[in-house]
């Protein structure tokens, strides 16, 4: 099977975790067709990232992000400043969780744990919508 490659654009989310495993599975019909193979998927941005952590228990995503909040607080005496109190801890956040997430295909669905899901992790306040180059190979 040839390669599919498509850019995805979320829309605005508010600071924190969100599950984004279904929308990004929306956008690959050709999924289906693969038995075996490889997802990846990258964000196009640097004060946000991608992760894959538990999707059943909304406590999680508050969880990460006040975790985050005390590891990259916005009290920090940063140096980059001009785009806001909330931009360098996104850039920090961002590279400690990283920009892209490569998942195994078998049978037409993601290899995905029972409680694992792909999160968007929005780490500004007002990052607006952000743009995922989605690659997907298998045959």
């Amino acid at each position: 099977m040839p390669w599919t490659q498509r850019t995805v654009t979320l829309p605005a989310h508010k600071r924190g975790f969100h599950l984004i495993t279904r929308e990004i599975m929306a956008e690959l019909p050709e999924l289906a067709r693969i038995g075996v193979g490889l997802l990846h998927v990258f964000i196009q941005h640097t004060s946000a990232s991608l992760t894959i952590n538990e999707n059943a228990d909304p406590d999680v995503p508050a969880d990460l992000e006040s975790s985050f909040s005390a590891i990259a607080p916005e009290d920090f005496p940063y140096q980059h400043t001009m785009e806001g109190p909330d931009d360098m801890p996104a850039h920090v956040k961002a590279a400690l969780l990283g920009s892209s997430v490569t998942i195994p295909v078998a049978n037409g669905q993601l290899c995905l744990g029972t409680w694992q899901g792909i999160y968007l992790c929005e780490h500004r306040n007002n990052g607006g919508r952000r743009r995922l180059v989605v690659t997907l190979w298998g045959e």
